[in-house]
């Protein structure tokens, strides 16, 4: 798994393009500089790692937009002792940047395939530490809750109920919100146990929350 000087150089222009956007939280551009973005793409396809722009993996999913990545985690507000659960695994990028930052990370993948993928990679990059979960990312992942923040990284018609209960009081969710290709990025901020606050930042793309589990027998 090669992470030549080349590739160094491709992350260190990507980090200035994130600036350019309004990215500033160091510790998330240190994310970016040190995790190889490149290693979650198959191989014929590492040209297109270092460049702004969401990308196709296996199993009909998306590996993010690196800005889109930078602003979910930004929204976080991670200080580095939360317990995090991230719905939709995919590629395993998104749950590197958090466990580099220090979060307690747990993520749900609904694709089998996927998940046993990705676990074979992070477990690869020295990143075994955090928790994958095959499973339905509506309901969550109870036995380990509750969580002092929940990212959804797929386009969610509703907020499912079960997430909203799993959220410590004070937690913070993020979550892209609405039906059809473009949705609202909605950050949420458990008030009480029935009180919530909503924060929209602007129209993002990501593919369909799911239902259900996808088991695959080809593994």
């Amino acid at each position: 798994m090669k992470d030549s000087y080349i590739h160094q150089g491709l992350r260190s222009k990507l980090i200035t393009t994130l600036r350019s956007k309004g990215i500033k939280d160091e510790r998330i551009l240190s994310a970016f500089m040190h995790i190889p973005r490149h290693l979650f793409l198959d191989s014929a396809f590492a040209k297109w790692a270092y460049t702004d722009v969401a990308f196709p993996i296996d199993s009909d999913q998306t590996i993010s937009q690196p800005y889109t990545v930078a602003v979910q985690t930004s929204l976080l507000k991670i200080k580095g002792v939360e317990k995090v659960l991230e719905i939709g695994t995919g590629s395993g990028f998104q749950a590197c940047v958090l466990s580099y930052l220090g979060a307690k990370v747990y993520t749900i993948e609904r694709q089998e395939k996927l998940f046993h993928k990705t676990v074979r990679l992070l477990d690869k990059l020295g990143f075994g530490r955090i928790r994958t979960l095959l499973g339905d990312g509506y309901k969550g992942a109870p036995r380990f809750a509750p969580f002092d923040r929940i990212l959804i990284t797929c386009g969610a018609p509703f907020v499912p109920q079960d997430l909203l209960d799993q959220l410590k009081i004070g937690g913070i969710m993020v979550v892209p919100l609405g039906e059809g290709d473009v949705q609202r990025m909605i950050r949420i901020t458990k008030v009480s146990p029935t009180k919530f606050e909503q924060e929209d930042f602007g129209a993002f793309k990501f593919v369909p929350f799911l239902e259900g589990v996808n088991r695959s027998k080809k593994i």
